[in-house]
């Protein structure tokens, strides 16, 4: 049977050796080549073709996020000089601001107080001070990292609930008074109204 199987030719592969078999195998090995070239192009194509849209989706989110980003960091903030709840955002902001800073504010600490605390007031922040070892006007050993300042007015007078939160997400609430003349007159828990 070898001698048979050696006559005609036959391998163990079942493939002839002959000339005219030998280019049938050859135009079957280049026909799957191409077949196999044709599916790797088509699985290639369809990569790309499923991964482009993605990427575009993905580069018009991200375009997107931005467009978002920048339109919610357009605050904006008004306020009055004759207003005093503007005034008392304005003051906290500052003074806030200057203990944030280096050398804890210095001079400018002092003239912030100056400027918009009324002098008697001015004596008894620094009565409280000295006998709480914090500061008088945040009533508070550290800055706070947020505040607001909410309108909490009186007629005669008006009334502001300053809410400061601190590093830790905590939040207290100082109730500030400021006179017709727009000047500080009064820091606590309490309004002066309340007391």
């Amino acid at each position: 049977m070898n001698s048979n199987n050696s006559s005609n030719g036959s391998s163990a592969t079942g493939y002839t050796s002959s000339s005219a078999d030998s280019t049938s195998h050859t135009r079957n090995s280049g026909a799957t080549g191409r077949r196999r070239g044709r599916r790797a192009a088509l699985v290639a194509g369809l990569v790309v073709a499923t991964a482009l849209p993605l990427g575009i989706t993905a580069s018009a989110e991200a375009t997107s996020a931005d467009a978002t980003a920048r339109t919610a960091a357009f605050r904006s903030v008004s306020g009055q000089p004759s207003n005093s709840v503007t005034r008392i955002a304005d003051f906290y902001g500052a003074y806030i601001d200057a203990q944030s800073g280096p050398g804890e504010g210095g001079d400018l600490v002092t003239e912030l107080r100056k400027y918009y605390v009324d002098a008697d007031y001015l004596k008894e922040i620094a009565a409280w001070e000295d006998a709480n070892h914090a500061d008088g006007v945040l009533r508070a050993q550290n800055v706070p990292a947020k505040w607001t300042v909410t309108d909490n007015g009186k007629a005669d007078r008006s009334e502001a609930v300053v809410t400061m939160t601190w590093g830790d997400r905590t939040t207290t609430k100082l109730v500030v008074d400021m006179n017709r003349d727009h000047e500080i007159i009064h820091i606590g828990d309490k309004g002066i109204g309340s007391k």
